[in-house]
């Protein structure tokens, strides 16, 4: 097709939709952070939103109105949502110029249109292209960024080794159409202030995987979308299902812009097969992280910022593998301080795999798209969607809070004389880890310190006793250990209350039928006050 038609196709386009005028400054990268236009931090707390399937209609639109799925997004303390696209949405005319009503009758999906008529009856006669739009515009009238993710070519289900949709060359994945097709997305969103960001292609895979075609092509994606849109963020995914960006250590990638670059990784339970329900959770937890660490997170030493674009569990919360997975997460999410998104939000599909309205048990909703389906893990995350630090967060001298990954909580003190006890992190005073192994209080005498076995941890001031010393010990890099007066080892510990309490240290090593998840406290650097207000 002649550029020509596709401006004419463009203009066309935006005729029937009228853009609200939204907050978000386009974003920049300041070494690993990603920062707004004042220089300040702006931590990406997002959720995937599902539109790349055969349909090619943002799901869960015959089940709510759109702006109250984006107000509720909002509300659920999700600053931004990375939207999937198919990439035949931009370069299959036929396809984007379907309405909404003709792409459901095709699959024969009667049910979902009445669905839409009632919830979102403006859009049924739409494009797909325009309701596309009109899922943007709605997330930016309720002030959520969004980053529009190259999901998939042909419209399905991803992802699998063999569904010819995987790397470049691939039956559904010719490069140069790829090419266009980022920059019609790029230059469609142009000027829409929320778009604040472009993933360039989602989870590459395949027998034709490789290192040099990587660079050829990605550079050149990069090149395209920024020439289009210089306002947004260029995310580029590794190979392997996001999970290997370790190449770019020796060979950094050749883009003539800066500011902009951004990588992005994903890591779920499943990654790794079924190790964490079979193996002992803190050796699993300690070996994947550092594979983790060496396949992309070195990105962050390296002065680049590293987006998890996918992470998630079953919400049913009965799956071992998942739980202990994502204890393991938890820590490594604070501590690194990582901008990342959900998946899913999705609570069920129009169409998935042949089967029609099937539930997503990884969805944030419930079938009905009307209820959060596992509210406690909501407010598990819900810490790691504010920052800890980072440019323009220096609100006190840098210190550690003790997280507590298994729910989300911090460690606090209610008074000098109560015990301490586990509440909001945006409530706890500043640690210290001290040379010598002591938890001080900062800006006072005090420490954390044991008494016997079972016994509530308390604050002291005689610093120097075996009780105030704490070793980071077990290959999670997650237990405090110390020693009472009987000589006996204990470890920081949480009862049912909540109360921090020092017992026996558990599933140390060994041990694949025992959980230390209540035993797991990781100390994360923070520069934030308590009580510090939403950056974005």
């Amino acid at each position: 097709m002649g550029w020509f038609f596709f401006f004419s196709f463009l203009s066309l386009l935006w005729v029937p939709i009228i853009f609200p005028t939204v907050m978000a400054l386009p974003l920049y990268t300041n070494s690993r952070w990603i920062v707004d236009g004042e220089g300040q931090r702006v931590k990406l707390a997002c959720v995937n939103w599902v539109s790349h399937m055969e349909v090619v209609v943002a799901e869960g639109l015959s089940k709510q109105p759109v702006d109250a799925i984006s107000d509720r997004i909002k509300s659920m303390g999700f600053n931004c949502v990375r939207l999937t696209w198919p990439l035949f949405l931009a370069t299959n005319d036929s396809l984007a110029s379907l309405t909404v009503r003709q792409s459901f009758q095709n699959l024969g999906l009667s049910e979902s249109i009445a669905g839409i008529q009632a919830n979102n009856p403006s859009i049924v006669d739409l494009s797909l292209i325009q309701a596309f739009q009109v899922v943007v515009s709605s997330l930016g009238t309720n002030n959520v960024m969004v980053i529009l993710d190259n999901h998939i070519s042909k419209p399905g289900w991803c992802c699998s080794i063999s569904d010819r949709n995987g790397f470049f060359g691939d039956e559904y994945f010719n490069p140069d159409l790829w090419v266009k097709g980022l920059t019609r997305m790029a230059t469609i969103f142009n000027g829409m202030a929320n778009v604040v960001g472009m993933s360039l292609r989602n989870e590459l895979r395949g027998d034709r995987q490789n290192v040099n075609d990587w660079y050829r092509y990605m550079q050149k994606g990069a090149e395209a979308v920024h020439s289009a849109n210089p306002d947004v963020l260029v995310i580029l995914s590794g190979l392997n299902y996001d999970k290997d960006l370790s190449f770019i250590r020796d060979q950094p990638v050749n883009i003539t812009f800066t500011r902009k670059l951004v990588y992005e990784m994903h890591w779920y339970g499943f990654t790794d097969g079924k190790a964490w329900e079979s193996g002992n959770p803190n050796q699993v937890c300690g070996r994947v992280v550092n594979n983790t660490m060496r396949l992309s997170g070195f990105l962050l030493e390296q002065g680049w910022p590293l987006f998890v674009s996918e992470f998630g569990i079953d919400m049913r919360g009965t799956i071992v593998n998942d739980n202990r997975y994502f204890n393991c997460f938890m820590a490594v999410a604070a501590e690194h301080d990582l901008d990342w998104a959900l998946w899913t939000l999705v609570g069920s599909y129009y169409l998935r795999e042949g089967v029609i309205g099937l539930s997503e048990y990884y969805g944030v909703l419930d079938w009905n798209w009307h209820d959060i389906r596992n509210p406690s893990l909501l407010k598990r995350i819900s810490t790691l969607q504010s920052p800890f630090q980072g440019p323009g967060l220096e609100e006190t001298n840098r210190h550690e809070v003790i997280f507590h990954p298994l729910t989300g909580l911090c460690v606090l003190r209610k008074s000098l004389l109560e015990p301490l006890r586990l509440g909001p992190c945006t409530d706890s005073e500043a640690w210290s880890y001290t040379s010598q192994k002591t938890l001080k209080l900062m800006g006072t005498l005090y420490c954390l310190q044991a008494g016997e076995l079972d016994d509530p941890a308390t604050l002291g001031i005689n610093c120097t006793v075996p009780a105030s010393k704490w070793e980071v010990i077990s290959d999670s890099q997650m237990h405090l250990s110390t020693k009472v007066g009987n000589g006996t080892t204990v470890c920081l510990d949480v009862d049912s209350s909540n109360n921090v309490v020092t017992t026996t240290c558990k599933c140390i090593s060994g041990d694949n039928m025992c959980d230390p998840g209540s035993q797991w406290f990781k100390l994360v650097d923070s520069t934030r006050s308590s009580k510090s207000k939403e950056i974005f």
